[in-house]
C-alpha cells in the first residue's frame, strides 16, 4: 500500500486524508484494492457507527479512491475490493435516523453505488455489482433504494441478462411501491417472463396511483406481453387496458397493445367493439388504429365483416381526408375477403369514382344504409380540384368547388392522378433520382406528404404525366421544358445530393409575408428510423425558392415534360399564388425566365439546413440514392444501440447555473445520454439542484446559442428545451460541441418515434 494510504488507514489520521488529494492518481492506483479491503475493516468495527472521526476519515478516503478508479478506468481490475466494501454495508443499519441523517454505512453505500454503476456499460464490473445491489432494494431506506433503481435501470439497458435471475426480487420491490423499476420490466419480460407474467395482475392493479411516466413504462411491458402472444395472461388484462382507453395521455399506446392483439387473436376484442366506437367518434385522430382493429375482427366471418364495413364507411363519409386511404384498405381487404357482401360491383365500385365521398355513398347503398347526408360534408377540395371535371357515379354533376389549400398533403394527389385516363402512348422511364425515392413501402400505401405530382405505380413505371397533344404544343412552360429537359434532369442529380426534397409543403402567413413550411421524413422507414411515423419540420422565409427546386424536382420524374395542365403543375402554381404580391411574375413566367434558382439561393438553403441542425439527423446516401435519416444510414449503430444498449454518449459538460441573476457560473457534470434520458451526475454541494432525469421525449428542440463571431456553425455552447424549463451546456471545444449536438438530435427523434408509437423499448 503507498505508504500516506497506510498512515491515514493505520492510524485513522484525520488531520493527514487530506493530503491524499496531493498525490498523482496513477501512484496510488496500484494500493486500492488493499486500501479498500482496510477502511472495510474499520467500518466492520463495534464503535464505528459512533466514532466521527473514524467515519470522516473513511468518507475521505472512499471519495480518493473513487476519483482514482474513474481516472485510471481500473475499476474492474480492482471491482471486486470495492464490491466486497458494498455488501458489508448490509450487514449494518442503513435506516436513516430521526434527526433525517443517513447512517453512516448508508453513506458507504451510496458513494459506492454511484462508482460502481456508472459503469453499467462493463458486463465484468455488473457481473460483480448486480447481485449486491438488488439486496439493497429490500433494506428500508428510501432514498438509496430510489437511486439503486435509477442506476438499475441502465444495467438493464446494457445487459438485462445480468437482472434477468433476480427478477422475482425486482417484481417484489416494485409490488411493494418501487414504481421506478417498472421501466426495466420490458427487458427482464424478454429474457425471464415467468415471474413477471404470474404477478401480472397486481402489477396492472395500481395503474391509477402512478405518475404517468410510469404509467407509460407499465404500458411498455404490457405491449411487450402483447408481442409475445400471451394471450392467456393478457385476457384478464383487456378490461384494465379498455377502463383506460379514454385517457389521452395514454389511449393511442393502448390502441397499438389492442392492435398488436387483433393480428393474432382478433376475437378477444370483438366484445369491445361498441367501446371502441365511442373512442373513435371521441378521439377522431386515433381512427387509423380503431380501423384495423374493426378490420381485423371482421375478417373472423362474415356477419362481423358487414358489421365492420357499416362502421368504416360511416367513418370514410365523416373523417378528414387524410385518412381516407388507410380507411379504403380495410374497406377494401374486407370486400375482397368475403365477396358475396358487395358480388360484382366490387370492382367497380372502387373505380368508378375518383372521390372517396363517392365510394361512401355507393358503399353505403350496397349494404343497405342511408349514407348519402353524412357522405355532400367530406368531399376531399384536393381532389376535387385537380381532378378532370365530369359526371359522378350517378349521373349528375359535383356541386363541390373550391380553391387548391395553401397547404397540401399531396398523397391524395396521388390517389386522384392513379384514376385519370393514362397517356396515350408513352412508356418513357422515370428519372434514376426520383424512382429511388418512392420506396416499396410508399407504393402500397402513400404517406402523407408525398412529393407532388405522381402515384407510386406511374412513377415505378416511368409514365409521363400528362398526354402529348395539341394543348400541349401551345404551352409555353411545356415547350421551355421539351428544350431544356436533358439540363434539368442533369441539375436535379446535382442539387439532390446537396439539398433534400419535402414532401409536404404548406405555405402560411406571417407578420411581413408568408412563410413556407416545409416536412422532410425518410423513405426508408427502417425498424429504428427516426421519422417513419413523424417529420422534420422546416420554417422558411424563401417559398418561391422552395418551390421552384419542388418543380425541378417533379419534372426529373418524367422523360416527357410537363404543361401547366399538369396536375402538380397545378398544385404547385396554387401555392406560388399564394406566396406572391400583386405586379409579380406569374409561376409560368418566372420558371421559364429562370429556369435554375440561383447558386446563392441554393447556399443558402443549405446554410439554413444546417443552422437547424437537419445534417445532424439526416444524410443523403449514395447506395440509396435518397436522404435517409441517420439510424437507416448507420444500422450498425442502430443495432449498437437499440439492442447492446450502449449509451449513446457520456463525459463531461458545464451547466450554466442561474440561480440568481446577478449571479452566473458554470458548474461542470458528468452526463450520460442513453435511452430516453440525459442523466448527470448531482454533486454533494447542498446548492446543487435535486432534479430527475432530462426525459427526451419532452425536449422540445435543441438549439445553437449565438456567437459573437459569424461562423454560427461551430458551435460550443448549447441549449436544451424543455415544456418546464431549459439548459445551457457548454461542451470542452467545437469538436466535442458536435458530437454532443450529433448524438442529442438522434436521441430526442428517437425518443419522440418510440413516445409515439410505442412499439419498441428503450435503448
Amino acid at each position: 500500500m503507498h505508504q500516506l494510504f497506510g498512515l491515514v488507514l493505520a492510524h485513522k489520521d484525520l488531520s493527514r486524508a487530506g493530503d491524499l488529494f496531493s498525490l498523482e492518481d496513477a501512484e496510488i492506483e496500484g494500493s486500492l484494492s488493499e486500501a479498500l479491503e482496510q477502511i472495510r475493516i474499520i467500518s466492520s468495527a463495534a464503535d464505528y457507527q459512533s466514532n466521527d472521526n473514524d467515519q470522516a476519515v473513511v468518507e475521505i478516503c472512499i471519495t480518493r479512491i473513487t476519483t482514482a478508479l474513474r481516472e485510471t478506468a481500473s475499476i474492474e481490475r480492482h471491482g471486486r475490493a470495492l464490491v466486497a466494501l458494498w455488501e458489508s454495508c448490509l450487514e449494518h443499519n442503513l435506516t436513516p435516523s430521526g434527526r433525517d441523517e443517513d447512517a453512516p454505512h448508508a453513506k458507504i453505500a451510496s458513494d459506492i453505488m454511484s462508482c460502481i454503476l456508472q459503469n453499467y456499460n462493463r458486463p465484468p464490473v455488473m457481473a460483480l455489482a448486480v447481485p449486491v445491489a438488488v439486496k439493497f432494494l429490500q433494506r428500508g431506506n428510501k432514498e438509496l433504494c430510489r437511486n439503486m433503481s435509477s442506476y438499475l435501470s441502465l444495467a438493464a439497458i446494457a445487459k438485462a441478462e445480468l437482472l434477468a435471475e433476480h427478477t422475482e426480487t425486482i417484481v417484489r420491490s416494485v409490488l411493494q411501491g418501487n414504481w421506478m423499476l417498472l421501466r426495466v420490466l420490458p427487458a427482464l419480460y424478454e429474457k425471464q417472463p415467468r415471474p413477471i407474467r404470474a404477478r401480472l395482475p397486481e402489477l396492472v392493479a395500481p395503474m391509477a396511483q402512478l405518475d404517468p411516466p410510469e404509467q407509460l413504462h407499465l404500458l411498455r411491458l404490457l405491449h411487450t406481453v402483447a408481442r409475445k402472444r400471451e394471450l392467456g395472461v393478457l385476457r384478464e388484462c383487456l378490461p384494465f387496458l379498455f377502463a383506460h382507453l379514454r385517457d389521452p395521455n395514454h389511449s393511442e399506446v393502448i390502441l397499438n397493445i389492442l392492435l398488436e392483439i387483433s393480428s393474432y387473436e382478433p376475437a378477444a376484442l370483438a366484445p369491445f367493439l361498441p367501446m371502441l366506437r365511442e373512442i373513435g367518434e371521441s378521439f377522431p385522430s386515433l381512427i387509423g388504429q380503431t380501423a384495423k382493429i374493426f378490420g381485423a375482427v371482421g375478417h373472423l366471418d362474415e356477419e362481423r365483416a358487414r358489421a365492420s364495413l357499416l362502421y368504416l364507411v360511416n367513418q370514410l363519409a365523416n373523417m378528414e381526408h387524410s385518412f381516407h386511404h388507410l380507411l379504403l384498405l380495410e374497406i377494401k381487404s374486407l370486400t375482397d375477403s368475403f365477396s358475396s357482401i358487395l358480388g360484382s360491383q366490387s370492382r367497380d365500385i372502387y373505380r368508378m369514382s375518383n372521390s372517396f365521398s363517392a365510394i361512401a355513398r355507393l358503399l353505403a347503398r350496397q349494404l343497405g344504409t342511408d349514407g348519402t347526408a353524412a357522405a355532400a360534408r367530406s368531399k376531399s377540395l384536393a381532389l376535387h380540384t385537380l381532378r378532370v371535371k365530369g359526371l359522378s357515379s350517378e349521373g349528375g354533376t359535383d356541386e363541390d368547388s373550391g380553391d387548391i389549400p395553401a397547404g397540401i398533403s399531396f398523397s391524395e394527389l396521388c390517389l386522384s392522378q392513379e384514376q385519370q385516363q393514362e397517356p396515350c402512348g408513352v412508356q418513357a422511364k422515370a428519372g434514376p433520382l426520383g424512382s429511388c425515392l418512392l420506396s416499396p413501402h410508399s407504393a402500397e400505401q402513400p404517406q402523407a406528404g408525398s412529393v407532388p405530382g405522381l402515384s407510386p405505380e406511374k412513377a415505378l413505371q416511368g409514365r409521363a404525366e400528362a398526354a402529348t397533344g395539341p394543348v400541349q404544343h401551345q404551352d409555353k412552360l411545356y415547350l421551355h421544358l421539351k428544350e431544356n429537359l436533358g439540363k434539368v434532369k442533369e441539375f436535379v442529380m446535382e442539387m439532390g445530393r446537396r439539398i433534400p426534397i419535402p414532401e409536404q409543403c404548406v405555405i402560411e402567413d406571417s407578420v411581413q409575408s408568408c412563410v413556407a413550411k416545409l416536412f422532410f421524413s425518410c423513405p426508408l422507414k427502417g425498424h429504428y428510423c427516426l421519422y417513419s411515423k413523424s417529420s422534420f419540420t422546416l420554417v422558411s422565409q424563401q417559398p418561391p425558392l422552395w418551390i421552384h427546386i419542388m418543380f425541378l424536382f417533379q419534372q426529373s420524374l418524367f422523360a416527357e415534360p410537363l404543361s401547366m395542365h399538369s396536375s402538380s403543375v397545378q398544385v404547385l402554381r396554387a401555392l406560388w399564388e399564394k406566396t406572391q404580391l400583386k405586379g409579380t411574375h406569374s409561376f409560368e413566367t418566372a420558371m421559364i425566365q429562370n429556369t435554375f434558382p440561383h447558386q446563392k439561393d441554393l447556399e443558402s438553403v443549405q446554410m439554413h439546413l444546417e443552422e437547424v441542425r437537419f445534417f445532424d439527423l439526416f444524410g443523403y446516401s449514395e447506395e440509396a440514392g435518397a436522404w435517409q435519416c441517420f439510424m437507416c444510414n448507420n444500422p450498425e449503430k442502430a443495432t449498437g444501440m437499440n439492442q447492446d444498449g450502449q449509451p449513446l454518449m457520456e463525459g463531461r459538460l458545464k451547466e450554466k447555473q442561474v440561480r440568481w441573476k446577478f449571479i452566473k457560473r458554470w458548474k461542470t457534470r458528468y452526463f450520460t445520454l442513453a435511452g430516453n434520458q440525459l442523466l448527470f451526475r448531482r454533486g454533494k454541494s447542498k446548492d446543487d439542484p435535486d432534479e430527475c432525469p432530462i426525459e427526451l421525449s419532452k425536449v422540445q428542440s435543441v438549439k445553437v446559442l449565438p456567437k459573437k463571431r459569424r461562423d454560427r456553425s461551430v458551435p460550443r455552447a448549447f441549449e436544451i428545451f424543455t415544456d418546464s424549463r431549459s439548459y445551457v451546456l457548454k461542451a470542452k471545444d467545437e469538436k466535442n460541441a458536435e458530437q454532443w449536438l450529433q448524438c442529442l438530435n438522434v436521441a430526442v427523434a428517437q425518443a419522440r418515434q418510440r413516445h409515439s408509437r410505442e412499439a419498441t423499448t428503450y435503448l
